[in-house]
Formats: C-alpha cells, structure tokens, sequence
C-alpha cells in the first residue's frame, strides 16, 4: 500500500481501507443518493483501495485431535465479497477516519458495506 520501502498499511481481518468520495448527491460511478442519507451522514460512497483476508473459521475436524499437535493446514476463512477497486456505500458511523502518508482513509468492517458497484461483471 505504500512505495516507501520498510513501510507498509495492511488491513486486517474482515475490514476494507476506502479513499471516501465528496458529499455528493450523485457517485462518480451514476448512484443516486438522497439528501436525506447525506445530510444526517448516515451512508457515505468511497472506492475500495485495500481490502483484509477475512474472517478466520475454526476447524472443527481438529477438535478431534489431540490439541497440543501441532496442525500445519492451513487456516480456512471466510472470504471478501469487497475488492479493491469497488466502489462502496457504507454506514458512516462504523468507519473509523486514519491517515498514512498524507492521504485519508476509512477503515470499514464489510458487515458495514451496504452496496458494492463493480465495473467488470463475471462471465
């Protein structure tokens, strides 16, 4: 997420990084938004620029296994419907406002993101 070297923005878990947009009534990719949602700052639209693993998920086959073995599988998890790139309608109020090397931010869990609106559809 960065071109520095030795420096780097990682999202974790179930959250997305979102370069918010402007206030507008209208998104940059054609979704209108009413006055109302805006003005109370209820929903908020911004692009995807990162986007976390996902949510990790117990393996319940190990719970047969002696728990002091060490397991070399590797970790299920519950994947991201965000990608980078997307464009997101979020509840502002779960986004949490940060800045890294002069650019802002929105750190948003995906349970959060009310719409997603990609530019490529699946074939």
């Amino acid at each position: 997420m960065t071109d520095q070297p030795g420096k780097q923005l990682l999202v974790v878990g179930d959250r997305v990084l979102i370069i918010p947009e402007d206030g507008e009534d209208r998104t940059r990719v054609g979704l209108y938004l009413p006055a109302t949602a805006l003005d109370a700052q209820q929903v908020q639209t911004g692009l995807i620029a990162a986007t976390g693993p996902g949510t990790p998920i117990a393996d319940l086959g190990s719970l047969d296994e002696e728990p002091w073995k060490v397991d070399a599988r590797e970790g299920r998890g519950r994947g991201m419907q965000a990608r980078v790139g997307d464009h997101a309608i979020f509840f502002r109020k779960a986004a949490v406002e940060i800045s890294f090397e002069e650019q802002k931010y929105l750190v948003v869990p995906q349970a959060a993101i009310l719409v997603l609106i990609r530019d490529d559809l699946p074939i």
